[in-house]
């Protein structure tokens, strides 16, 4: 599979791995009169569940079975289209900007190969830490001197119902500690043999309770889970929650077997000052007391009116099972290419008001946007917006951010004037931050389409200063703006410059040539315009070829009729190609559907200034007649050309 592939991949799976987490700590809350036992069986199911996803999602469209069409030879359906639009439109009129001075220069690099590499990198030293972990305590485990059985230990195991499991002498004054999978053991201090009767008991049931619950196989799973999702703060809330109500629910099994709240709530206090054995027995085997946790432990321990009932494994196998059989039409989900938002805008509006927790707002806002139901994600980002203000003030950081991201939401909306109305809020509270630069970007936009090329320059200026990272692409709008100034010398210079500072086989690399090639062409030096012309054809090309899918729609021919157009939607020119005074033809392939609508679009010839996704957004709107095989609807290939022409 292409770069794109994986990366569509990942963040589809990271999405619904966070949705995942979500569901499970608004569970977690629900349950909070619930025992923990059945708290740490929800986190167990997500974490679960979040190991399954990606391995669901790359299985799940392998099954799929070609179609006879698929291999056939054959053509694709053929439509075209013409967006247009007028270069002396008037924007909205921005504050005056505060012009910083300095200029800096960044390359930039190809942000999906960047977020795979680090995603990769990540996984792969968690991975590597737990596997040395577990080597660790085995060779510990092989190496430590086995403790003679003793009759509480086996009496206390029969009490439970398992095995009896095997008891090896730990450091002095180590952590009691359980490892192993299929053959538990129990870590004891070497210096166990001085405590009292009463501690000795209560400290091995506590360990007992591990092996019964199967805590070290749950553990394994979880801390997978937490190496495929490093980067995502839910999956470290889940952890969290997850190790809490584990050594609650053992807590409880000891507290139901006699033990005096008290009393275990005193030993406890004095295992918890025992240091751990080692970084790989820490890692690898659930210990006894963790400091960190031990305060909330010992209030849990100490309150009588806790619900401790515990759950049986057939029931905790039982739950896994169905999260993991309700993870695999989820996973489906992503690999038919469907998105994943809510249907209740207003419920979920209410439950992120309620929790003051814009996340849970924001989250589907992003689904939604990718769906392009902009006006359903822009009922949640307002709603978002409102929380940030509640919760930090409207003077803060957070607010600004808000503030970022509703004005993307504007310009994706292809409503400028709400965008500079909002970015311009957004600067006035963030200032220049580097989470400023997009509003910059778009506000000199705006100043270059008023033909205020000062004020337009000194916000590209301001915006290179806040975010070198993107020098390359706002450079390109610099030289537009001495372009229009006829400052020629100038002009080329920074195209030049903006050309060799990108990633040359981006998007905005290509756009950045094609402009150049027009600038050359108006200096009638049609040779060079045409080199680099060609040149931006060829990373559009290769694009396109990285971004393609398999189709299994039938072609045109063999008994299959083509579909016809009913009804359609003029694409919308773009802010950006509009001031640019950016024209091209994007092509799209699509499979329409029996249902006569447009399917699996992807973009085989693009152009810039977010030109493509207005296509697609059209596209999917547009009304067919579907083709037919043998007089049935049946899904067919075709090609439609959006050709974005300025008057």
């Amino acid at each position: 599979m292409s770069e794109a592939m994986w990366f569509e991949i990942l963040i589809g799976v990271a999405v619904k791995s966070a949705l995942v987490f979500g569901v499970a700590w608004l569970t977690s809350i629900g349950l909070r009169r619930s025992s923990a036992a059945v708290r740490h069986l929800v986190w167990t199911a997500a974490m679960a569940a979040s190991v399954a996803l990606p391995f669901l999602s790359l299985s799940l469209p392998a099954l799929r079975v070609p179609v006879l069409s698929a291999v056939t030879p054959g053509v694709a359906a053929l439509f075209q289209t013409t967006a247009t639009a007028r270069t002396g439109s008037s924007p909205a009129t921005p504050a005056a900007p505060q012009v910083s001075a300095s200029i800096r220069w960044a390359p930039v690099r190809d942000p999906r190969g960047m977020v795979l590499l680090l995603w990769t990198v990540g996984t792969t030293l968690f991975i590597v830490q737990m596997l040395i972990a577990y080597a660790l305590v085995c060779r510990r485990r092989s190496r430590a001197r086995i403790i003679s059985q003793t009759y509480v230990l086996e009496q206390l195991a029969a009490d439970l119902g398992i095995r009896q499991p095997e008891l090896v002498e730990g450091e002095a004054g180590s952590m009691p500690m359980t490892c192993g999978f299929l053959r538990p053991a129990i870590f004891m201090p070497a210096d166990a043999a001085t405590w009292d009767a009463d501690r000795q008991r209560m400290v091995l049931l506590h360990e007992l309770a591990h092996v019964r619950r199967g805590d070290v196989a749950t553990q394994g799973v979880a801390r997978l889970a937490l190496a495929l999702n490093w980067w995502n703060p839910l999956a470290w809330i889940a952890w969290r929650g997850f190790l809490k109500e584990r050594e609650r629910a053992a807590d409880d099994i000891v507290l139901a077997r006699g033990a005096r709240a008290s009393d275990y709530a005193a030993h406890l206090l004095g295992i918890a000052g025992s240091r751990l054995a080692s970084v790989g027995l820490a890692s690898a085997s659930v210990a006894m007391a963790r400091r960190s946790q031990l305060e909330g432990r010992l209030v849990a321990i100490l309150d009588s009116h806790i619900n401790r009932m515990g759950v049986r494994r057939a029931s905790a196998l039982g739950a896994i099972g169905a999260a993991f059989l309700l993870t695999v039409p989820f996973a489906a989900v992503r690999a038919q290419d469907q998105p994943a938002f809510p249907s209740d805008i207003e419920a979920t509006i209410r439950a992120g008001t309620s929790q003051k927790n814009f996340k849970i707002l924001e989250l589907p806002a992003e689904a939604l946007e990718a769906a392009r139901q902009f006006d359903s994600a822009k009922r949640l980002l307002d709603a978002a917006l409102a929380v940030r203000g509640q919760v930090a003030g409207t003077g803060s950081v957070e607010y600004g951010l808000g503030l970022m991201r509703l004005g993307e939401l504007e310009k994706k909306r292809n409503q400028p004037k709400e965008a500079v109305a909002v970015y311009a809020k957004a600067l006035a509270v963030l200032g220049d931050r580097k989470e400023s630069a997009p509003a910059l970007v778009f506000l000199g936009v705006e100043m270059l389409g008023a033909k205020d090329f000062a004020r337009a320059m000194d916000y590209f200026q301001r915006a290179q200063n806040v975010d070198a990272s993107q020098s390359g692409p706002i450079q390109t709008w610099m030289a537009l703006v001495l372009e229009r100034e006829q400052n020629t010398a100038s002009a080329e210079s920074l195209f030049a410059s903006s050309v060799a500072m990108q990633y040359w086989r981006s998007s905005e690399a290509a756009t950045t040539m094609e402009l150049y090639a027009r600038f050359l062409r108006d200096q009638g030096r049609t040779d060079e315009a045409k080199a680099l012309s060609d040149r931006a054809a060829g990373v559009r090309k290769s694009l396109g070829e990285q971004d393609s899918v398999r189709s299994d729609a039938y072609h045109i021919g063999r008994g299959v009729t083509p579909p016809k157009l009913v009804s359609k939607m003029e694409p919308e020119y773009s802010e950006e190609a509009r001031v640019a005074k950016y024209e091209g033809t994007t092509i799209l392939s699509v499979d329409i559907g029996a249902d006569g609508f447009a399917h699996s679009l992807r973009v085989v010839k693009g152009l810039g200034f977010g030109l493509d996704d207005n296509a697609v957004t059209a596209v999917q709107q547009w009304r067919f007649q579907p083709g037919t095989k043998d007089g049935a609807p049946v899904p067919v290939q075709a090609t439609i050309e959006v050709n974005f022409r300025l008057l």
